[in-house]
């Protein structure tokens, strides 16, 4: 049965009083949680199900916490605070270099690229190549994008429980890697052979024009 803590409208209404109370719009609220507007959209449609780590930094981005979004402020909490026994989430800035040690430590990333309706969002596994990302998949796949078409490419590590992580967004041009040779000397790099399986003869590149990261931790 959908209660108020599994109920996406029933959060999505709280994210919305509580940016209401806070005077943020909404491009406000997808800057400081380094989103799209139409990702913060979706979120909201779909539930924190679809994305619990995006949902915490909707959270932090709040000055709120994770179990006052899925249940709602304490009753006998003082309107407009937190429950001043629990630590508060703080969100960091990454330099550019921490960003890229980060990226190398993972292999699991979401690529965004342009749909027919909406931007497309897809997992998949990646390796780091000369400040670039780059990974295979199908020559028709919904991960195939066109020749210099935008994309964007979002890895997350985050702990919803010890309220700590981070998150690292990469905006860009995804580009075709067609040279053999070069596709034999990412061939050998970890994280280069598709976790999916089956025939994944394309090789695609993310260029990065920006790269910005955050850190989730506590006081």
């Amino acid at each position: 049965m959908i209660s108020d803590r599994t109920d996406p409208a029933a959060i999505a209404r709280r994210i919305l009083q509580r940016r209401d109370q806070l005077g943020l719009s909404e491009g406000m609220l997808a800057y400081r949680t380094h989103m799209s507007p139409a990702y913060l959209r979706q979120l909201l449609c779909a539930g924190p199900e679809f994305d619990r780590e995006a949902f915490l930094r909707i959270a932090t981005a709040l000055g709120t916490t994770w179990s006052e979004l899925l249940t709602g402020r304490r009753p006998d909490a003082p309107p407009g605070q937190a429950d001043p026994a629990a630590p508060r989430p703080l969100l960091l800035h990454l330099t550019g270099p921490q960003c890229w040690e980060l990226l190398g430590t993972h292999g699991v990333g979401r690529v965004g690229l342009p749909g027919r309706a909406a931007p497309v969002v897809l997992p998949v596994n990646y390796t780091v190549d000369a400040r670039t990302v780059v990974y295979r998949t199908a020559a028709q796949g919904a991960a195939a994008p066109t020749e210099g078409s935008p994309a964007s490419f979002q890895v997350d590590h985050v702990d919803d429980h010890r309220s700590n992580g981070w998150s690292v967004l990469i905006l860009g041009e995804a580009h075709r890697i067609d040279d053999p040779d070069e596709q034999r000397r990412l061939s050998a790099r970890p994280g280069a052979t598709p976790w999916a399986g089956g025939a994944r003869p394309l090789w695609v590149r993310i260029s990065p024009s920006e790269i910005a990261g955050r850190r989730l931790g506590t006081e």
